[in-house]
């Protein structure tokens, strides 16, 4: 539901974008491929983001997978500064610590 209508495959994104978080999770645990992981990841967080404002546009509801979700409200006061702490959080753990 939450993917945007113009990406063919929903459910392969829906897969795929999971096994690139575990291997994010792995490759932030290697310390050769730290850095570069945190990048991509940081990436990904971005390219996510999209999905989180085209669920918002559509009062998705992640919880219940329906349409009574707070819509915007919910990306201005949570979601933002979320991904803000995690993109934070990656770049200090993943490059400035590296």
């Amino acid at each position: 539901m939450m993917i945007p209508e113009f990406i063919p495959a929903k459910l392969f994104w829906v897969y795929f974008t999971g096994i690139i978080e575990i291997a994010a999770g792995i490759g932030l645990m290697i310390p050769a491929i730290r850095e570069l992981t945190a990048v991509l990841l940081i990436i990904f967080y971005i390219l996510i983001f999209i999905a989180n404002i085209n669920s918002s546009k559509k009062n998705i509801n992640i919880f219940k997978a329906d349409f009574t979700g707070p819509g915007m409200s919910y990306l201005y006061k949570e979601r933002i500064s979320m991904q803000i702490i995690l993109i934070a959080w990656t770049w200090y753990f993943g490059i400035y610590l590296n």
